[in-house]
């Protein structure tokens, strides 16, 4: 971590201890586990809390990386600029949408009525759920594996329900989704980063004046993104046509924002240099300004080179907050979905399919303060996997993997398709590395993740067991 943010060993560590002991004495003030409950209740209260930040720390270290990595491979956000950005959109994403995706893991993975009668089994098994695929991300986290936390907390939930419940007790159809996004996913987001690498190689690398047409096709990407989001995260709820005019209003207004800012930051070079010839070497301080971005690079050069970066740098930004703010929404729901299972079997509302656990607004923060933690902590080494080992990333490769993978997660979203995030960015990430050629991606690491991808449900799985059986013995009853 020290190495990492470039700050001393001794502020690294003062960073861990605050928050290990936030995370110790914050639950106890919590509403969730209040001095009113009984004592047994509250310390079984405390202990939920407890595993669910471990799972949203898991999280944090592993799963940020979708938003975060390829911007910090690139050069277009340092490593510190990524993780303030992230703590603030992932915790803002938790905290104020969080709440809407959370269902899904309480009700659409395991079948509640099968373990009626059973709080203490059920509980227990929720709990477990929340350690095994904690364990597992910890693991993945530890080699810099980019694994999905949506598969680890399924795969140890039906683990559980396997064993304990029988076969009735899992939903089959949201296993099959996701056994099925194993393909889907990579290959959706390797297709699409691919067609957009090449357009930008085609509209921008090749065009007469290239830092011109970096500028005119930054507002129609950032229009597309927007209105693609909107349509996805925000619909409206009134008719299709409703939705459709409220997407199209949000993305002429950002491709209207994103004008002025390039226009602004940039008028002057724009001005100055855009009748250069693509190959114009121009102004060779300017070009010396990114050194690390310019080693063999094809096409504009020079000053050129320096405002096309700079344009994709400004985009990529704006993806990696998008995606940042939209995966707290998301994945949050991986933590805090079991936790609020749990909570609601100890405080006597009990899980049924007609009426779904509270989400109390504690929780919903806590996931998010998890979340923050993790990735202060941990979070830096798989954004260095997703970021730098992977494939060599600039600003126009790195915004084509992001802008790849966040159109095909929003809009598969929308369609019902079994995506996951993090599958769909190291895709889009290696579809980068195809355009470029094959001996551009590096193969070792891409078989170490995908090896990873195919023991994440069974590792999950029989975590889940093992831990069940513990905590059963542990703890036999509430009542």
């Amino acid at each position: 971590m020290a190495d990492a943010f470039h700050i001393t060993p001794g502020l690294a560590v003062g960073i861990t201890a605050a928050i290990g002991l936030a995370a110790l004495v914050l639950p106890i003030y919590m509403p969730s586990s209040a001095p009113g409950m009984p004592f047994k209740i509250r310390s079984l209260s405390y202990i939920t809390l407890l595993f669910g930040f471990y799972m949203a720390w898991n999280i944090g270290a592993n799963d940020v990386a979708n938003a975060m990595g390829t911007s910090v491979g690139s050069g277009a956000l340092s490593l510190r600029q990524a993780v303030l950005t992230a703590a603030v959109l992932e915790f803002s994403g938790a905290f104020m949408v969080g709440s809407h995706v959370s269902h899904t893991m309480q009700s659409g993975i395991l079948t509640a009525g099968v373990f009626s009668g059973k709080d203490s089994l059920l509980f227990c098994g929720m709990l477990s759920s929340l350690g095994a695929a904690g364990t597992w991300l910890q693991v993945a986290s530890y080699f810099g594996w980019p694994v999905s936390t949506t598969h680890c907390i399924i795969g140890a939930l039906v683990g559980f329900g396997l064993v304990y419940g029988g076969i009735g007790a899992v939903y089959w159809k949201s296993l099959a989704r996701v056994v099925a996004s194993w393909v889907v996913s990579p290959v959706l987001g390797a297709v699409v980063s691919f067609v957009v690498y090449r357009c930008i190689r085609t509209f921008v690398y090749s065009a007469p004046n290239p830092g011109q047409a970096a500028a005119t096709a930054a507002p129609i990407a950032v229009f597309l993104g927007a209105a693609a989001l909107s349509f996805t995260v925000f619909p409206a709820k009134a008719s299709l046509g409703m939705a459709a005019a409220q997407a199209l209003g949000l993305g002429f207004l950002a491709a209207i924002l994103i004008t002025i800012v390039i226009r602004r930051q940039l008028g002057g070079l724009l001005g100055l240099y855009c009748e250069l010839p693509a190959e114009d070497q121009g102004d060779d301080k300017a070009a010396k300004q990114l050194p690390s971005l310019m080693g063999k690079v094809e096409g504009p050069k020079g000053t050129q080179l320096r405002i096309v970066y700079s344009v994709f740098g400004y985009l990529q930004v704006l993806s990696a907050c998008f995606m940042s703010f939209a995966h707290g929404a998301n994945d949050v729901a991986n933590a805090i979905g079991p936790i609020s299972a749990a909570l609601a079997i100890l405080h006597g509302t009990g899980l049924n399919t007609s009426a779904q656990p509270s989400m109390p607004i504690d929780v919903l923060a806590w996931g998010g303060f998890g979340i923050v933690a993790g990735l202060m902590v941990w979070g830096y080494r798989v954004i260095a996997t997703i970021g730098q080992k992977i494939t060599e990333l600039t600003p126009t490769r790195g915004f084509a993997a992001e802008f790849a993978a966040a159109t095909v997660v929003v809009l598969a979203s929308r369609l019902g398709l079994p995506i996951s995030a993090t599958h769909t960015l190291v895709g889009a990430v290696m579809g980068v590395g195809f355009a470029r050629g094959l001996n551009s991606l590096r193969g070792e690491v891409v078989r170490e993740i995908v090896a990873s991808w195919m023991v994440t449900i069974p590792v999950g799985a029989f975590l889940s067991v093992v831990y069940t059986f513990i905590l059963t013995w542990l703890v036999p009853s509430l009542v």
